[in-house]
C-alpha cells in the first residue's frame, strides 16, 4: 500500500473554521468530513489532534468531540499506536457494506413506488437527466458526479417518506463513500442508463422492476470499489 505523508499540513490545507451562528464542533465536523469525501485527506492519512487545533484554530476539546463524531459515521477509525487515521474499509467490509446498500436502496425503490406522488416521480426524473448532464461533461469531477448522484436518491428518500430507511441508508452510504470516488468508471453511461431505468419502471408503478434495476446498478458499482480496493491494498 503507497505511504502516506504523516504530516496533516502537507496533506490539507484549510483555514481556521470562523466564529459564525453553527457551532464550533459542527464546523470542526463538516470541514473535516468534506476533506475525506472530496479525497483532500485520503485513506489512512493520521489525524493528529495537536495539528488540528493549529490549523483550525479550536480547542483540543472541539476537535476530539469532532473526531468523535466523524468515527460513528465511519469516516474515521482509531487505530493502536497511531491514533486517528481516515478509514478505508476492507475488501470483506466493502463486500458487506455494498450488499446491505443493494438490499436497502431496493426497498427504498419499493417504498417510493408504493408512496410517492407524481410530483415527486418527475422529480426524480428530472434528477436523473440531471446526473446525465452532469456524467456526460469531459470536465465534470468526480465530486460534481457524485453530488448529482446523491441528490438523486435525496428524492427517493423524501418519496419513500420513510425516516427509519433514511436512517439506514445514510448511514451505510456514508461508511461507502471513501470507496465511491474509486467506484466510478472512467464512463458513466451504464450508471446513467441505470438510473433512467430505474425511472422508467417507477413511472409504471413496477417496484419489482424498479428494485432489481436498483440492485444491480449497486451490484456493478460494488465490483468496480472492490477491484479498486484491492489495487490500493496491493500497491
Amino acid at each position: 500500500m503507497s505511504t502516506t505523508s504523516n504530516s496533516l499540513a502537507s496533506a490539507w490545507t484549510t483555514s481556521p473554521v470562523g466564529r459564525v451562528a453553527a457551532p464550533l464542533r459542527e464546523q470542526v465536523v463538516t470541514a473535516l468530513r468534506e476533506a475525506i469525501l472530496d479525497f483532500r485527506l485520503e485513506p489512512g492519512q493520521r489525524l493528529v489532534e495537536r495539528e488540528l487545533v493549529e490549523q483550525l484554530n479550536v480547542s483540543r476539546t472541539t476537535v476530539r468531540e469532532a473526531l468523535r463524531e466523524l468515527t460513528s459515521e465511519g469516516l474515521i477509525k482509531v487505530v493502536p499506536q497511531k491514533g486517528a487515521v481516515v478509514a478505508a474499509p476492507t475488501l470483506d467490509e466493502a463486500r458487506d457494506l455494498y450488499e446491505v446498500r443493494a438490499a436497502l436502496e431496493s426497498l427504498l425503490v419499493r417504498r417510493f413506488v408504493e408512496k410517492a406522488p407524481r410530483s415527486q416521480v418527475y422529480a426524480l426524473e428530472a434528477a436523473a437527466e440531471r446526473f446525465a448532464e452532469v456524467a456526460s461533461e469531459e470536465s465534470a469531477e468526480p465530486r460534481q458526479v457524485l453530488m448529482a448522484r446523491r441528490h438523486f436518491n435525496e428524492i427517493l428518500m423524501e418519496g419513500a417518506g420513510s425516516e427509519v430507511l433514511r436512517q439506514l441508508v445514510e448511514s451505510v452510504q456514508g461508511k461507502v463513500r471513501v470507496l465511491q470516488v474509486k467506484g466510478m468508471s472512467v464512463s458513466h453511461a451504464e450508471a446513467i442508463r441505470e438510473l433512467r431505468a430505474i425511472v422508467a419502471a417507477i413511472r409504471e408503478r413496477d417496484a419489482d422492476t424498479a428494485a432489481e434495476v436498483c440492485a444491480r446498478h449497486i451490484q456493478r458499482v460494488a465490483v468496480n470499489a472492490q477491484a479498486r480496493l484491492k489495487e490500493m491494498q496491493e500497491a
